[in-house]
């Protein structure tokens, strides 16, 4: 196999609150309430997580809180307020953006599914991480118009996927899962893409 070939991505689904008991129960009464104001049957909850190998290396792709890291925890790409964001001058409601060179995935023990891999080539892999510091710093937990749907963690691998030329459209979580956000995702990226392409990588 040539190095260009085992450039590639894994998309892992996982449970939202995975390993915890507050967010777990928030997530589920919410999602209770959206079912029932949507008048449709309740979903799981997943938020999307991506891992990157390319150049022999491997990066985790992921959008979270700013406290409560890991210690080790490296590759902040970028930050954005949570919630209000008049509130994102203060630590607890900023997320971080981290392409995490050989980073832990914590809840992977609890993924719904395996992982979905999707191969990129060199020049997409490279496009996808070079791509990162410009995504829109829009506030986790709000509704992005025209969308809808409310910018998360999900919105951060729909938009990144869709910058590197995949169609983000075509990867929906397991059948009895919901993701929301990667719609919001989707569009920002689908925009970005037509508008102002990624330019192809310069790393040796």
């Amino acid at each position: 196999m040539d190095a260009e070939s085992t450039d590639r991505a894994e998309l892992w689904w996982l449970p939202v609150g995975a390993g915890g008991m507050v967010v777990a129960r928030t997530s589920r009464w919410w999602e209770l309430l959206s079912a029932r104001h949507d008048r449709r049957a309740p979903q799981q909850l997943v938020h999307a997580a991506l891992e990157l190998f390319t150049d022999g290396g491997r990066f985790v792709i992921e959008m979270t809180p700013q406290w409560g890291q890991p210690q080790d925890a490296s590759g902040v790409v970028t930050t954005g307020p949570v919630g209000l964001r008049a509130l994102g001058r203060f630590r607890l409601f900023r997320y971080e953006v981290r392409a995490w060179p050989e980073g832990t995935l914590p809840d992977r023990a609890y993924a719904v599914a395996p992982p979905t891999v999707i191969t990129l080539g060199r020049t997409r892999a490279h496009a996808l991480l070079d791509a990162l510091p410009d995504i829109p710093r829009h506030t986790w937990g709000r509704v992005v118009p025209p969308t809808g749907d409310m910018w998360n963690s999900n919105s951060l691998i729909a938009w990144a996927l869709c910058r590197a030329g995949i169609d983000a459209m075509t990867l929906t979580p397991p059948v009895g899962c919901r993701a929301p956000g990667w719609a919001a995702g989707v569009a920002a990226g689908s925009q970005q893409q037509h508008t102002q392409p990624t330019s192809a990588s310069t790393r040796s």
